[in-house]
Order: structure tokens, then C-alpha cells, then sequence
């Protein structure tokens, strides 16, 4: 488009000021049944545990309080990291500039951490401490800083604003698009907006929008959006659906990777044994924009044992005021229920359970999770333990293994001592009560080893268990 062409051409020599500006912005009884451990995972220290769990509720927080013919397919490594996300390499500029992004399907918006200035609070979260790569857009003779009459500018401001300086009918207007700032469960982050070229592995997109960060905190990488809404990444890159198969989570730095498809054609590479369920939509969006960029999914009962847990309508479907109802989030690790789902959910577990294991006090009160209990090296082997599966809308069945919803932890000697259920709520380590938004937010931890396809034409989930290693 013309217009977007000549918004877009602003010079990137007034970064120097940007930064004087960002630094002024930014100051009944059934036979119970079991699973079992396929292989003895290795215990996980409480410190790991705690800033999970806590990163978790951040993250639940956030989400509940807001905001040419190319190939058919392209495919991209997913590697698991130790800060409990899952990231993609991306190279965008010209010539290419490679960097690692947080894969999250929670969020609309792509960025990377951009220019030499780049400055970053609490963000070595891997194993090597190493700061995150940055992009510097004047090695690019693609990067142009978007400006304010592009149409792509509301994309990312979505209440009215004004291009002061410039009225729709300029020609030669120069004013930028104004800076974000986005607040994210566990950081921040703030900069500009270009218009840069995306290389993939076989297929160029030209202006793609993407953010230059010039300031985050608490986070380790830039952020690639894989949720809904015209910034995301499977709007501009017209996706007709996308899938992935998540590595084992066991919160190291791995050079093992599974692959994330981007998809083009919904006929194309049909994938055999998926349960589909379908999407659906929260009436109250137009009230609450940044609920539109989540993936709901008709969660329609949880069993624990094979017995069902009676959890209330309301929570299990978005309602009148845009609250409840189940997100799918690759962006949060552990899943996430509102107090009274969990209580029940919790509950039903402890019940089950309390015959044959002691509750591990001290575990859950430096984990924040609950419940765990004791265990000991003679039965890691041989541990069962109820079965979790949710139920979905159309028939769909997400039988969990216990990896998928248990974790080891050991005690101060280095020894396996507890068994906690990866499941989080607000309150149990403290926070404060959580309001509004998803009552669940079903999180990568439970999606370890399954194969699963967000269909955008067809307006559906699905999943299948499987190996992604």
C-alpha cells in the first residue's frame, strides 16, 4: 500500500532521542484409575519449583487483567528452556540478523530486544547467564520505523489515538508511530515499531510489523505472538493453522528441539488420531480487547481418578461479563486454576490419595504448590497415582500421564522427597486474589509429549498424545 509505504520510511537516525523518550516513560464411588511414570524423571529442586509456580501465577495474572504464491509449509525448531518456555530462532533484516524468541500463543505482538542500548533487567534466566542477543536496525537496509497514518499503527495501539502532527490527507508526514509499552505476567517491555523483512527457512514476508525493544525487564528473549489478532504472527503470515510438539520439560537449556509447522493451506498435511475440539469465542470481547487474542476452548469437565469433579458452569464458560471459561497458553508453564476450580480439583486429589501417602507440608510451603506428598526411593518405580483428564466440547479426552501433572522434588541432601501436583492458584504461596479473566489457563507443563494443531480455518483444537523427542 502506498500510503503504509510512505509512513513507513522515517530515519532510524533518531534513536539517540528515543531513548531520552523511553527513559522518561519507563521510570460417587467408581473404580479409580491409575497412570504411571513411563521413566523416573529427575527431581527438581525446590528453588526451580517456587519460581515456576510463582512465574505461573504472574503469568495467569496478566492473562486475566489484560491487553507471491509461498510454500503451503515451513518448519521451525522448538527448543525447551530452564526459565519453564519454549523458543524459536527467527531472522529478520537484510542482510539476516538471527535471534531467540519466547514462543507465546498467550500474546499478539513479535519483538526482539533492539540496538546496541539495549538495557534489560533480571533477564539472564538460562544456564549460561548470557544477556539476549539484540537486533541493530542500522546493519539492515530493510528496517523502517513505522509510522503513525500506517494503518499497522492501530494494530498495536488499540484505544483512539491522534497522530498530533499529522493529518490523513499528509503526504510527507514524519511522525512515528507512538512507543509501546507491554506488560507481560512476569516483565515489561517498551520501544518502537518497525516495518522489517522476516526470513524464513523458505519464504520471505516483507514489511512484517515487529517491535524494537529498547528497555525489558524479567525478560529473557523477545517474544514471538502467536495469539490472535491482526499484530500476530499467524495474521500477518496468513495462517491457515499451526502446530507443534513439545520437547519433555525437565527446565535445562537443551540443544534438542521439536518443530513448530506454520501452515498456509487447512488441507494440506492432515496429521491422523488428532481429537478435535472446537474454538470458541468470548462474547464480551468488544468490552475486553485483550481477551480476543486467546485461544478459548470448550473445557467441558475435569476428572481426577475417573471421578468427576463437579465444577460450576460459570467458571467452565465465558460469561455476560467476558470473565471464565479455558485458555490454551504456550506462554505459561504451569496450568493455572481460579481458587474455587482448584480447591475442588485439589480436593478431589487429597481424598484419593490420603490412605496411602502423607502430605508433605514443608514442600508446599517452598514450592507454592499443592498438595505433595512424601515419597520414598524404594516406590518411585512402582508410584501410581489418580489419573487427570480433561473433557472437552465434541467428545475430545486429554488424558494426562503423571509427568504431565506431578514433579519431583528433592530435599536439601539432593534426594527425591516429595511429589507436588504442577497445578497453580492464587493465594496458596501468598499472592494476592486474582480477579476477572480465564478461570483456566492450560499451560505447557501438561502438553509435554503431545502433538497439537491450532486450526484457524476451521476454528478448532487438536491433540494427540505422542514422543516429541
Amino acid at each position: 500500500m502506498a500510503a503504509a509505504a510512505a509512513s513507513s520510511s522515517s530515519s532510524l537516525l533518531c534513536f539517540p532521542s528515543l531513548l531520552l523518550l523511553f527513559s522518561i516513560i519507563s521510570s460417587t464411588t467408581t473404580s479409580i484409575r491409575v497412570s504411571q511414570f513411563h521413566e523416573t524423571p529427575p527431581p527438581l529442586p525446590y528453588q526451580n519449583l517456587n519460581f515456576l509456580a510463582s512465574s505461573s501465577l504472574s503469568r495467569a495474572h496478566h492473562l486475566k487483567d489484560p491487553r507471491t504464491n509461498p510454500p503451503n509449509t515451513t518448519a521451525s525448531p522448538l527448543f525447551s528452556h530452564s526459565y519453564g518456555a519454549y523458543s524459536i530462532s527467527l531472522s529478520f533484516g537484510t542482510p539476516p540478523q538471527t535471534l531467540n524468541f519466547v514462543f507465546d500463543t498467550g500474546s499478539d505482538f513479535t519483538w526482539f530486544p533492539c540496538t546496541h542500548r539495549y538495557l534489560c533487567k533480571h533477564c539472564s534466566f538460562s544456564s549460561t547467564r548470557s544477556p539476549p542477543l539484540s537486533f541493530i536496525p542500522k546493519l539492515s537496509s530493510s528496517s523502517k520505523i513505522l509510522g503513525c497514518l500506517n494503518p499497522k499503527c492501530s494494530w498495536i495501539h488499540r484505544s483512539n489515538f491522534e497522530c498530533k502532527d499529522c493529518k490523513p490527507s499528509s503526504k510527507n508526514c514524519t511522525q512515528i508511530c507512538p512507543p509501546y509499552l507491554i506488560l507481560y505476567g512476569s516483565g515489561t517491555t517498551g520501544g518502537i515499531s518497525l516495518s522489517e523483512t522476516l526470513n524464513l527457512p523458505n519464504r520471505t514476508v516483507h514489511d512484517f510489523l515487529v517491535g524494537c525493544s529498547v528497555f525489558s525487564s524479567d525478560q529473557p528473549a523477545g517474544i514471538a505472538g502467536f495469539g490472535r489478532g491482526p499484530p500476530s504472527f499467524p495474521s500477518q503470515l496468513g495462517l491457515k493453522k499451526f502446530s507443534y510438539c513439545l520437547l519433555s520439560h525437565r527446565f535445562d537449556d537443551t540443544t534438542k528441539s521439536s518443530s513448530l509447522v506454520l501452515d498456509t493451506d487447512s488441507d494440506s498435511g492432515k496429521v491422523q488420531g488428532l481429537s478435535y475440539t472446537p474454538f470458541v469465542k468470548n462474547p464480551q470481547v468488544s468490552q475486553h480487547p485483550a481477551f480476543s487474542v486467546y485461544y478459548y476452548v470448550a473445557l467441558r469437565q475435569i476428572s481426577v481418578g475417573g471421578r468427576r469433579v463437579k465444577i460450576p458452569y460459570k467458571y467452565l464458560t465465558p460469561q455476560p461479563g467476558g470473565n471464565g471459561g479455558t485458555i490454551v497458553d504456550s506462554g505459561t508453564t504451569f496450568t493455572y486454576m481460579s481458587r474455587d476450580v482448584f480447591e475442588l480439583v485439589a480436593a478431589e486429589f487429597e481424598r484419593q490419595v490420603q490412605e496411602k501417602y502423607e502430605r508433605a507440608i514443608g514442600a508446599e510451603a517452598r514450592t507454592g504448590l499443592r498438595p505433595c506428598m512424601n515419597v520414598t526411593h524404594g516406590i518411585l518405580d512402582g508410584l501410581s497415582l489418580p489419573e487427570l483428564r480433561f473433557h472437552f466440547k465434541g467428545g475430545a479426552e486429554m488424558a494426562l500421564p503423571l509427568d504431565n501433572y506431578f514433579a519431583f522434588v528433592r530435599d536439601d541432601g539432593g534426594g527425591a522427597s516429595a511429589l507436588c501436583l504442577t497445578v497453580v492458584t492464587q493465594g496458596v504461596a501468598g499472592e494476592g486474589e486474582f480477579s476477572g479473566g480465564p478461570s483456566i489457563i492450560l499451560g505447557n507443563f501438561q502438553m509435554q509429549n503431545f502433538y497439537v494443531e491450532y486450526d484457524l480455518a476451521k476454528e478448532r483444537f487438536g491433540f494427540r498424545r505422542q514422543s516429541c523427542n
